[in-house]
């Protein structure tokens, strides 16, 4: 709690409810990134598959049967499958797709990908504006990524620029389908109504 002190001024009641704050906001970015993530990894999974039934392939994308993934992609392929296995579930490509972390999909969006599954993957986001895309789309969901970990290991939130996390979020979800977006952010989001009572004055940077 030494930090929630410091910044309340070593009240202990104000910390607490600094500290229940931050736990409620942990959850309601949860709910967020959780619903972005699944709508990211469907687009583009769907992108691959297509990808892969254009250029005639056999078998499925998950095998990387020219050799285009990077090797820690094709370990947490490889990982997916043994989880899978070891849940006793069929291993067919949705099973393993379900298994694969937020991790995996954010690292197809890299730049070392630029030229070669990035042109495919832009057809899942049309509603992306501007000229270079592929970075901007890169830095929200890495941004959305490393936030995502702090919440898994239960770390303070509330001292990180919190609104420009939210933002990236509303963004994302608008590159993919705007309608979607709206549902989620006029219906269910919670983050924004969380912001606005926070019980201390935080830093925006």
């Amino acid at each position: 709690m030494r930090d929630y002190k410091l910044c309340c001024d070593g009240d202990e009641l104000r910390a607490l409810d600094l500290y229940v704050w931050n736990m409620q906001v942990s959850a309601a970015f949860g709910e967020t990134i959780g619903f972005l993530e699944v709508a990211l990894r469907n687009t583009l999974a769907g992108r691959m598959h297509a990808r892969h039934v254009r250029k005639r392939r056999s078998g499925s994308w998950l095998d990387d049967p020219a050799g285009e993934l990077a090797p820690r992609a094709r370990a947490d392929i490889a990982e997916a499958r043994r989880r899978v296995l070891g849940k006793r579930k069929p291993l067919t490509a949705d099973q393993v797709i379900t298994e694969l972390n937020f991790g995996f999909w954010r690292f197809l969006l890299a730049n070392q990908y630029r030229t070669t599954l990035w042109p495919d993957l832009l057809r899942g986001f049309a509603h992306i504006p501007g000229s270079d895309q592929r970075s901007a789309l890169d830095g929200r969901v890495r941004r959305l990524h490393d936030l995502r970990n702090r919440l898994a290991h239960h770390e303070p939130v509330w001292n990180k620029p919190l609104e420009d996390r939210a933002r990236d979020a509303r963004d994302v979800l608008g590159y993919l389908d705007p309608v979607a977006a709206s549902w989620w952010n006029d219906r269910h989001c919670r983050i924004e109504a969380l912001l606005d009572a926070c019980p201390v004055v935080r830093p925006r940077a």
